[in-house]
């Protein structure tokens, strides 16, 4: 303990900012540990298309390139940070998100049989 008092004591800035860097290391790393369990789960794979469900959520169960399926659907580049969801998609498009559901599915097959090796 008399360690951390004098490094409080005689190096206050460095010590804050090793502390600010092992909790982002922290925090990033069990992101990604989540997201190794989340994604390595069968039950996240090839899932039934919902309407809460965005084209990145949809590319990532089905294992297809994100940009991909959007430019198959017809949607705008995904990297504005805006991810609208299947429901909010068909209202945009003046769809039933139905009729929306059964063209990505018929984008996921068109993408798969443009791919070797799924």
């Amino acid at each position: 303990m008399k360690r951390v008092a004098t490094l409080w004591r005689e190096h206050r800035l460095l010590l804050l900012a090793f502390l600010a860097a092992a909790a982002l290391t922290l925090f990033f790393a069990a992101r990604f540990a989540f997201y190794v369990v989340y994604w390595s789960a069968p039950e996240h794979r090839n899932q039934p298309i919902e309407d809460w469900m965005t084209i990145g959520y949809i590319a990532r169960s089905y294992d297809l390139p994100r940009e991909a399926l959007a430019d198959a659907l017809g949607v705008g580049p995904l990297g504005t940070g805006r991810r609208p969801t299947v429901e909010q998609l068909a209202r945009d498009r003046g769809v039933t998100p139905e009729e929306f559901r059964a063209e990505i599915e018929r984008a996921i097959a068109r993408l798969r049989e443009g791919s070797p090796g799924r």
